[in-house]
């Protein structure tokens, strides 16, 4: 991938995207201390439930809160005090006395966490071309797979060690990122937009009249004409069906497997495994994709394939076919996800990036999150085939709301353009 980047650009770019890689890694703590937490607190199932909810409330109100002061005042300084944030909060737990002050300390880092994805993005977007920004945005995807799995290591390194509290301290390391920002990238003088212009119904002269008149960047401007808020609440659906489904496989189907197959937990500890590595490739692949065939046929391409892929894992029943068919349903499924950001900067201006993305995505994370209580409904009453027709039918949706975007048909990724520096305003 060639840019021309200049050596500053080049480090503010890489620091985002181990930034966003340590947002998984801290996020998935919790994944491998709830046993202890509930054994410690004596907390019933909806109780240790809770924590996740809330964590992820504190991702809607960090994505919504901090993607408007990013826009409005300073990116680089916000990115920073997200880090900061989720960073000491996950560290704090270690103190955590009672429930109580835990769901108050998750909640503070679900804030950070919620804020830095569209953030980074944004920050990203003003310094590489946009016809590089798929490739960029599955690098950053990728780097929240490398964080789950650097988890998955520290915790059966020293969990055992150090506790499910001791655990929490590893998340102070992304405050090595925050040093590095400060220490080693410079503040560059920025251009006040992209030069690249949203190649949607964002030309509009009412945007640039708003542009000039000074006004602020808010949430109100991704509903400003009936054609914006039409894209705005299809990319939402879109976001949510991608992290229902995330949450649907991941959650989901190691249980599924157990169940049906008599799949031992070290099997489906090994079909995670495979099923994030094609997720990883997945995501590299559709970000080269959606930078040279653009963002309806890639998109079209992979929701289709989702669709199929997930059906066809009903019919899983050896081992050998459970494995090659998670990493087959983690290329399409989860592939398309780091190409969201790619897809939000060409559709917006570029005064509102952060906001466009923090909102599209956090609020489907907050509405797709409930899938795991729809599954679990499903399996319960109808069957695991039943789980998968309804995973599929939700991609067939997603699939109808791309269709709907008149955005994405105009869009082009071929046009020739050049970087233009935006990590402060």
């Amino acid at each position: 991938m060639v840019m021309n980047l200049t050596k500053n650009q080049f480090r503010t770019v890489t620091a985002a995207i181990v930034a966003s890689g340590t947002d998984d890694l801290n996020v998935m703590f919790l994944s491998f201390s709830m046993s202890s937490i509930i054994a410690e607190f004596s907390l019933s199932g909806g109780q240790a439930g809770l924590i996740a909810t809330i964590t992820n409330l504190g991702m809607l109100f960090g994505g919504l809160f901090l993607g408007v002061l990013a826009d409005r005042y300073n990116k680089m300084t916000v990115f920073k005090s997200t880090l900061i944030v989720f960073s000491l909060a996950t560290a704090l737990i270690f103190f955590a006395p009672s429930v109580g002050w835990l769901y108050v300390l998750r909640f503070i880092a679900g804030i950070g966490v919620g804020g830095e994805y569209g953030i980074a993005l944004s920050i990203m977007a003003g310094i590489v071309p946009a016809n590089r920004m798929g490739r960029i945005s599955s690098l950053n995807g990728v780097a929240g797979q490398v964080g789950s799995i650097a988890s998955a290591l520290v915790a059966g390194v020293f969990l055992s060690a150090l506790g499910w509290r001791g655990l929490f301290l590893f998340g102070l390391f992304p405050l090595l990122v925050v040093l590095y920002l400060q220490f080693f990238v410079k503040a560059e003088p920025s251009e006040e937009h992209q030069a690249v212009a949203p190649l949607t119904i964002s030309h509009e002269k009412k945007d640039s009249q708003e542009l000039k008149q000074g006004k602020k960047p808010s949430i109100g401007d991704l509903f400003n004409t009936p054609q914006i808020a039409k894209q705005t609440i299809l990319l939402m659906v879109m976001a949510t069906v991608q992290i229902a489904g995330y949450f649907g496989m991941m959650n989901w189907l190691p249980t599924m497997m157990q169940n049906q197959m008599g799949i031992s937990q070290n099997n489906s500890s090994l079909w995670m495994i495979t099923t994030i590595v094609g997720m990883s490739i997945g995501m590299l692949v559709f970000g080269k994709l959606i930078d040279t065939i653009g963002p309806r046929a890639s998109c079209g391409i992979f929701l289709i394939c989702s669709a199929i892929a997930v059906y066809l894992f009903t019919f899983v029943q050896s081992e050998i076919t459970m494995l090659f068919g998670g990493a087959l349903m983690g290329f399409f499924v989860n592939g398309m996800f780091a190409g969201y950001g790619a897809i939000v900067t060409r559709l917006y201006d570029s005064r509102i990036h952060s906001i466009a993305n923090n909102t599209i995505l956090n609020v489907g994370r907050a509405i797709g999150g409930f899938s795991s209580v729809i599954i679990g409904m499903i399996m319960d009453s109808s069957g695991i085939p039943m789980v998968m027709i309804f995973l599929a039918t939700l991609y067939l949706i997603s699939f109808a709301a791309m269709m709907m975007i008149g955005g994405l048909k105009r869009s082009s990724y071929q046009q020739k353009t050049e970087p233009v520096s935006l990590v402060t305003e």
